[in-house]
């Protein structure tokens, strides 16, 4: 036994050295694991594909959030004072994380939008080369949204989103291609934002009766009649105000106040309210009624669509 133990020990010795570069191989890959886990869920960005899921099941998108405004861009507070200097809303942490922000290409969003294979009336509409906004309307907390405000996907069907149009054309008397134009762009920009496209139908129609020409005399313009002179800064992110027109334009900026609206005031009548300019008045003129008023039209009037009804080149078939 007192000759076995040295020759034991040489041979663990030797096991040891032996398997030391294979130590190292799968400390290193470990290692590196780590860091791409961590690396995509600080840059997650909506894309909802392949690693950024596996990143985002690991940890929550609010500790991101939390991580982003807390940490890595307090480097960036002083060199971003300026553009911090935006009006006072009543929830200071989702103001927070919303304009304490870094720089962006802002293509992500519309990218992402692509990736889940939309079905829209009118394709080319996701075709347009036009800056996301998603890097702004991705830093409002999820948890903070009215569930009423998320996106139910009544829209994703061509059936439902003709059906829409159709309620269109006829209320407002509209161009056919016009009106599948605007519902399109407002189905890829409410994924790209994160809200329901059929509520922002809603606002658009009441706000301007699908006339993107239209402009108050207190400086709203646009399908959504957003206050060019108060969002000169994300206008800035198009190309600036002269831009603030357009309804690719138009839709993208007034998505991201209204969702920001809805977060920070607490719930979705709550946000139109602020939306509409009314947010410490106790009459809104009715502006919130009208508008849920016309997103469950527009839900009743997608719920009843015959899932069964047959279509050819858009016209119903019927037995």
């Amino acid at each position: 036994m007192q000759n076995a133990q040295p020759k034991l020990l040489a041979a663990k010795e030797l096991l040891a050295h032996a398997m030391a570069p294979v130590y190292r191989v799968i400390n290193g890959l470990l290692v590196v694991t780590v860091f791409m886990v961590v690396g995509l869920w600080l840059s997650g960005n909506g894309t909802n594909a392949g690693a950024f899921d596996l990143a985002r099941i690991l940890v929550p998108d609010e500790a991101r959030h939390v991580v982003w405004s807390n940490g890595f861009e307090t480097l960036n507070q002083y060199k971003d004072a300026a553009d911090v200097s935006a009006a006072h809303v009543a929830d200071t942490e989702i103001a927070a994380v919303i304009y304490s922000k870094g720089k962006s290409t802002g293509h992500t969003g519309l990218v992402s939008a692509k990736q889940q294979t939309v079905a829209l009336l009118m394709p080319s509409v996701a075709q347009l080369q036009v800056k996301s906004i998603s890097h702004l309307s991705d830093r409002i907390p999820s948890s903070k949204l009215d569930p009423q405000a998320l996106d139910s996907n009544l829209m994703g069907s061509i059936q439902n989103q003709r059906a829409v149009a159709d309620f269109f054309e006829k209320k407002y008397s509209l161009d056919r291609a016009k009106i599948e134009e605007y519902v399109s762009n407002t189905i890829l920009i409410a994924k790209e934002v994160n809200i329901d496209p059929v509520l922002l139908l809603a606002v658009i129609s009441v706000e301007s009766n699908f006339n993107p020409n239209t402009k108050s005399h207190a400086g709203a313009e646009g399908l959504m009649q957003v206050m060019t002179s108060v969002h000169k800064d994300k206008y800035a992110l198009f190309g600036g105000t002269s831009e603030a027109a357009k309804p690719e334009v138009n839709i993208r900026v007034g998505a991201y106040i209204l969702k920001y609206l809805i977060a920070t005031a607490g719930s979705l009548r709550n946000g139109l309210k602020y939306y509409v300019g009314a947010a410490n008045a106790d009459d809104d003129g009715g502006y919130v009624e009208k508008v849920m008023a016309e997103r469950n039209r527009l839900i009743g009037l997608c719920q009843n669509r015959s899932s069964n009804r047959l279509t050819l080149n858009g016209k119903d078939l019927r037995s």
